[in-house]
């Protein structure tokens, strides 16, 4: 008896976002443990149908639901986490073309994105010495062109343009370069560089720019960190941790509630399972603080952003902790849901240094208390 495509895989339009998500989450762990980890074409293939690339592909500063926006970015990790790892870079790329791209071209690569033609990442990782010259826009005749390697280029081979942030022959802050990373010839991705157990199918590999036609400088030397939307970008990534979170979260619960079949909870089981969702709570008021803020373009969205990606990463880190002392090494021996959250939120988390932010920030809360004294 044959079998219709219908009844073996409904098409990912016929899903809806949440059959979409269940989706990508389905193959979650497969992805993870493939030997040798590809760009997840299939799961955005899926979220493309369903809408979720397209979500904030409108020009202008007036910006989509922040709420709906963090929340779709913490689904999608939740989902897998590589691919809400590049899923967040999509929309913070998408939006840096949307306020900071110039007509026409930026509303020809925002049409594109609507239509679902265009995956997008921003890249910003610089080379260790040993591992090829940092990128930079240098002239070759009438045009620039981007030259050097960047590393930690999550969604590496399966993107269709990318914000690769550059150094420039006049110095200064970076530029903020917009580059056409389909072409092979000119974008050379380096398959071997990444090998982490965590984040596996990011595929955020080393990429050598071979003379990369720069399609467009968006905004001035520097723009990357200009406000509202630099506070913005990291927002979104700490949705993605919550997702991750998340994930940790049912693992945990899934783990404990199988320990005794259908057996009493004891006591010590049930603190533990009440302190993870503590910090899963924790995590929800500082999302929903952070996307009032976003709303609002609150002159201090960058001291927002600071305070809940450091209390969130907290969180993050007290949730895996607790979940891995009450459920011992089993989940963690056999890869399960838990183990793949913890690989990816360990490594996801060690890629953004709050300290010295935090650091600074405090020495000035220092200075100015003294000053009021």
């Amino acid at each position: 008896m044959s079998v219709s495509p219908a009844s073996a895989s409904p098409p990912p339009a016929a899903l809806g976002l949440d059959g979409a998500l269940a989706q990508v989450a389905a193959g979650a762990a497969a992805r993870d443990a493939d030997p040798s980890p590809s760009f997840p074409t299939d799961a955005f293939a899926t979220l493309r149908a369903a809408g979720a690339l397209r979500f904030n592909a409108v020009a202008g500063e007036r910006r989509p639901p922040a709420a709906d926006e963090l929340d779709l970015v913490r689904r999608v990790a939740a989902a897998d986490g590589s691919v809400g790892r590049i899923f967040d870079g999509h929309l913070n790329g998408v939006e840096r073309i949307a306020v900071q791209g110039r007509p026409p071209m930026r509303n020809a690569e925002l049409g594109a994105v609507a239509a679902g033609g265009l995956l997008i990442g921003v890249w910003g990782g610089e080379p260790v010495p040993g591992e090829g010259p940092p990128a930079a826009v240098v002239r070759v005749g009438e045009r620039e062109v981007l030259r050097g390697v960047k590393t930690f280029c999550s969604g590496a081979g399966g993107l269709d343009r990318a914000l690769v942030l550059a150094r420039s022959g006049e110095g200064g802050p970076p530029v903020s370069a917009w580059i056409d990373v389909s072409d092979r010839r000119r974008v050379e991705v380096d398959e071997s560089w990444y090998r982490s157990r965590g984040l596996v199918a990011s595929v955020s590999h080393r990429v050598v720019f071979h003379d990369a036609p720069v399609l467009a400088r968006l905004g001035e030397p520097g723009a990357i960190a200009a406000q509202p939307w630099f506070g913005r970008d990291a927002l979104r990534t700490a949705a993605s941790w919550a997702g991750m979170a998340d994930t940790a979260v049912r693992g945990a619960l899934d783990s404990l509630a199988e320990r005794g079949g259908r057996g009493q909870v004891s006591q010590l089981e049930g603190l533990a399972a009440g302190r993870i969702l503590s910090h899963q709570r924790t995590i929800d008021a500082w999302l929903a603080h952070a996307a009032r803020a976003m709303d609002d373009r609150a002159a201090d969205i960058g001291d927002v952003a600071l305070h809940a990606r450091v209390a969130i990463a907290g969180a993050c880190r007290g949730l895996l902790d607790e979940a891995a002392r009450a459920c011992g090494s089993r989940p963690f021996a056999r890869a399960e849901a838990l183990d793949r959250a913890r690989r990816d939120l360990e490594l996801f988390l060690l890629q953004h240094r709050l300290d010295p932010m935090l650091a600074r920030a405090g020495e000035a809360a220092i200075q100015r208390t003294r000053g009021n004294g």
